[in-house]
């Protein structure tokens, strides 16, 4: 039993060191050296006939090679067993995370060869980094291809939905919590954030992920110093975070659309946009300012005019109300500084405007309610802004927000509305893969959704989806085709989260809400 423990795991190792040299991460150079930080990483001191140049020789020749899922997998399951960490998910990842570090390239050769690849052009460079944070398993490619994905046609356009099965789903009010608790001045953790440049190199703990697989790209922004990293969750092609340096809280002014405009300045192929910076309508990290972009076209992007507007002084620049469910001012022309102005003034006179006849209060008892979710893109030349409208306002009626989801949804979507549901990027909890699914057997079955205790929440929209599918009713359900339910449960997913966005419009799109928006648009100039 000792000589096969002992042969696996330097099987593992040599085909671990393999991989690494396959994909570029290391040089030949690099084989011994990284076998040994491996081993020791392991708490493993291997046989004296283990040479490392010759096993991973050995396991590049071999016919079949293992994936790095499962390479990781043996040796993990191996430390389990011998003490080395705990059997529990969070434990597993540090190590393995620790694992692939011995193999990631050092900051600073990423960095060069980043801005190398740069002069060639602006995507060689970020063709190069993310195909590292691919290869480092730094992005875990492997439990996003469990993620559940497709898109809903919808009357504004196709919607993606995604469940997500790599993070968890976040309460408002602990959002909330966590920035009240920053600007309290009470003792931080180190890293203070998950967003941190700290990060780099962390070895994690069971409640911080470990990042030694990270690697950041220095960046400067209106004179300030940034960084761009991936997102390990990776929600659409390419999707990027770019990072204070400093850990500050998020905060919408003109140096944001300033940032934003210089960015897509140096990587045209990108669009980037930021969280709003209040509680409900912000993202799920509301104290460390960053933006999130990515190689993507989103649907809001692909989206049309609703209505041509314009604002006086400003005759150069096009305007428009998007066709979108939520209340957007689009602005085009070939001067980013233009639009920076122009953004400024709408930002300013939509943080102290108030309309009651459709709910929307600046502040409540000195509490600011109006804030701007903005998005950056290239159009050719030219350069377009998307400026979000959001309230946060609460009520009685609607504790968690009157433009946020209404309580009727929250058995599909509770988690706040950011940067990626407003592009039109649905992000649903992985709960909803064991309910749908739930859901599906009890339809099929002919049973009543209501009288199942675990579907409780979901029975009063399952009961309109059947009433607007009668060919799922009980009555009806016998040898019904298990794939056409299943594609009617998608997509009746997708129109919630229509509703969803709808919800979110400060200004509905009905005659009163147009009116309300016509109304803001003339205060502006």
């Amino acid at each position: 039993m000792a000589d096969d423990r002992s042969g696996a795991v330097e099987r593992g190792v040599a085909d671990l060191v393999a991989y690494a040299l396959d994909r570029g991460l290391i040089g030949e150079e690099d084989v011994t050296y990284a076998a040994n930080l491996m081993l020791d990483a392991l708490s493993y001191e291997p046989t004296g006939a283990f040479v490392p140049r010759e096993a991973v020789a050995a396991a590049r020749a071999a016919a079949e090679r293992p994936e790095l899922e499962e390479i990781l997998a043996g040796l993990l399951d191996d430390a389990v067993e011998r003490g080395v960490c705990d059997a529990g998910i969070a434990s597993r990842d540090l190590l393995d995370t620790r694992l692939m570090g011995c193999v990631t390239p050092r900051p600073s050769e990423v960095v060069r060869t980043f801005w190398e690849r740069y002069d060639e052009s602006p995507e060689a460079a970020t063709d190069y980094f993310y195909h590292l944070a691919l290869d480092s398993d730094y992005i875990r490619t492997y439990r996003i291809a469990r993620d559940r994905k497709w898109v809903t046609p919808t009357r504004y356009g196709d919607l993606d939905i995604t469940i997500n099965l790599s993070k968890p789903e976040k309460d408002p009010k602990a959002i909330a919590a966590a920035l009240e608790k920053q600007k309290s001045g009470a003792a931080e953790p180190y890293p203070r954030c998950q967003l941190c440049p700290e990060n780099l190199g962390y070895a994690g703990r069971l409640d911080h992920p470990a990042r030694e697989t990270i690697r950041l790209i220095p960046l400067t922004l209106a004179g300030e110093s940034w960084y761009l990293q991936y997102s390990p969750y990776v929600y659409y092609n390419e999707h990027c975070i770019v990072l204070s340096e400093k850990h500050v809280p998020m905060q919408i002014s003109r140096t944001t659309f300033q940032r934003l405009f210089e960015f897509v300045g140096k990587f045209p192929h990108y669009t980037v946009g930021s969280n709003a910076d209040l509680p409900i309508v912000g993202g799920s990290i509301l104290t460390h300012e960053h933006y999130q972009g990515g190689r993507y076209e989103f649907a809001m992007a692909r989206a049309g005019e609703r209505e041509q507007i314009s604002f006086a002084g400003y005759e150069d620049v096009r305007a428009q109300i998007v066709d979108w469910p939520m209340s957007v001012i689009r602005l085009d022309g070939g001067d980013p500084a233009r639009l920076v102005e122009l953004a400024d003034k709408i930002l300013t006179a939509w943080r102290g405007y108030s309309d009651e006849a459709v709910g929307v209060l600046a502040e409540t008892d000195g509490t600011p309610h109006n804030t701007i979710t903005p998005i950056a893109r290239r159009r050719g030349e030219d350069f377009e802004l998307d400026l979000v409208l959001r309230n946060n306002r609460t009520t009685d009626e609607y504790p968690l927000g009157i433009f946020h989801p209404h309580q009727e949804l929250h058995h599909i979507k509770k988690e706040n509305i950011g940067l990626i549901e407003v592009m039109g990027l649905a992000v649903l909890p992985a709960r909803l893969l064991g309910e749908m699914d739930r859901l599906e057997q009890v339809i099929l079955a002919g049973e009543d959704p209501a009288s199942v205790p675990e579907l409780e929440a979901h029975a009063p929209w399952a009961a309109e989806v059947l009433r607007r599918h009668p060919e799922f009713a009980p009555e009806n359900v016998a040898g019904a085709d298990a794939t056409a339910l299943h594609a009617v449960i998608e997509d009746e997913i997708g129109q919630v989260f229509a509703q969803v966005l709808e919800h979110c419009a400060v200004f509905a799109d009905d005659d009163q809400g147009r009116a309300a928006f016509a109304r803001f648009v003339a205060s502006v100039c």
